[in-house]
């Protein structure tokens, strides 16, 4: 079997980039597909993750300027290059299946280039905001995108997304729930005794690292001898923001943004509770890293992510949504009692069993030999 993934580029860290890389790399290996990642903007760097070298990577190269809108001149007029180059390597590789991660044109375009392949459409981020925002923008200009983009899906063979919740908002019948897996090592378990809260994702602002800091700011009133880390990159002005807020809440000496790292799973070893302070998540990977490595979270009641993973009370602390005084309250609940770390430590371990990349993939396969 033939499967194709196009995304963008696999050389940042992130968790669908993450994902992918090692989906395709089980799909080579374990399931011997013939697995090809095709990527607009790769060129010539390596792939963040480790990748089989029984998976193919191909750039074609249409470097949208990923600083502007998809809609910019600049990279409108890419569009006619990235239409032709992709159609010609799909007809070369002839695929059975092309699952598509991106969210460019070639979401648009791909149902009338993918000739005989069955194709599927990946969604790694919450459909939350835009379906308010469809049901707010009653003008049919406004309508006009969620009319274009409700056509395009009914398009693909399957829509697969993370959870219920999202199957619901996006409301077509060709919809699929599928989990994302996790690699699980049930011999590494983080002692839960250092004094070190750990956070982790894109710097960007949906990922609300200011409600971090200034819960923070509670919680280092109290105990002033814990220590904050955050790790990830992306967004520069939002990162000064969030260092200047630091500064003017006197933290800098409790909390580091550390940058993008290769061995978050090690510094969470060295922690002792995770917390997530976004304004939206779909199914965030980090979370299923932090209990692979028995630490129990703290986070925002966010739609939709966090409650279709952790059990509120215990294998974590799911608090009112974008309430910092009651995150800061859930940080300093798990700081007070090491034997309540440790339980929710133990359960967050069990719980993420269901989660195992094997019976994942599982899913993945039945999907495709299933497929009419």
């Amino acid at each position: 079997m033939k499967i194709v993934f196009l995304i963008d580029q696999i050389y940042k860290h992130g968790g669908a980039e993450k994902v992918l890389t090692e989906k395709a790399s089980y799909f080579a290996d374990e399931f011997d597909y013939d697995v090809t990642i095709i990527t607009t903007e790769q060129r010539e760097q390596k792939p963040c993750y480790s990748l089989s070298n029984n998976v193919s990577l191909i750039d074609i190269d249409v470097h949208y300027e990923r600083t502007k809108s998809y809609f910019n001149f600049i990279n409108i007029k890419k569009v006619m290059y990235h239409y032709n180059v992709l159609k010609k390597q799909i007809k070369e590789i002839n695929p059975d299946f092309i699952i598509l991660l991106s969210d460019a044109f070639d979401y648009y375009f791909l149902p009338y280039i993918s000739g005989k392949s069955k194709i599927l459409k990946e969604f790694h981020s919450s459909y939350y905001f835009n379906s308010i925002e469809k049901e707010r923008n009653k003008p049919l200009l406004k309508q006009a995108k969620f009319f274009i983009r409700d056509y395009i899906n009914k398009k693909y063979d399957y829509l697969v997304v993370l959870n219920n919740d999202e199957k619901r908002l996006l409301n077509v019948n060709n919809t699929v729930v599928i989990s994302n897996g996790i690699i699980m090592n049930q011999s590494e378990f983080s002692t839960l005794e250092n004094k070190r809260v750990i956070s982790a994702g894109r710097i960007a602002p949906v990922k609300n690292f200011e409600a971090l800091i200034q819960s923070w700011k509670y919680v280092e009133n109290q105990y002033p001898d814990w220590k904050l880390e955050v790790y990830g990159e992306g967004d520069k002005q939002y990162l000064l923001q969030l260092q200047k807020l630091i500064k003017e809440l006197n933290l800098s000496n409790s909390i580091c943004i550390c940058g993008s790292t290769n061995h978050l799973k090690e510094k969470m070893l060295k922690s002792s509770i995770y917390v997530m302070s976004s304004i939206t998540e779909c199914f965030p990977m980090v979370l299923l890293e932090a209990q692979s490595c028995g630490l129990p979270i703290v986070s925002f009641d966010c739609p939709f992510g966090p409650r279709n993973i952790l059990r509120d009370s215990q294998d974590g602390l799911l608090v009112e949504n974008q309430n910092n005084v009651k995150l800061a309250d859930g940080i300093i609940e798990l700081i007070k009692s090491v034997d309540m770390r440790k339980d929710m430590g133990k359960n967050a371990k069990e719980n993420i069993k269901k989660y195992k990349f094997d019976e994942v993939m599982r899913k993945w396969k039945i999907l495709f030999e299933s497929s009419p």
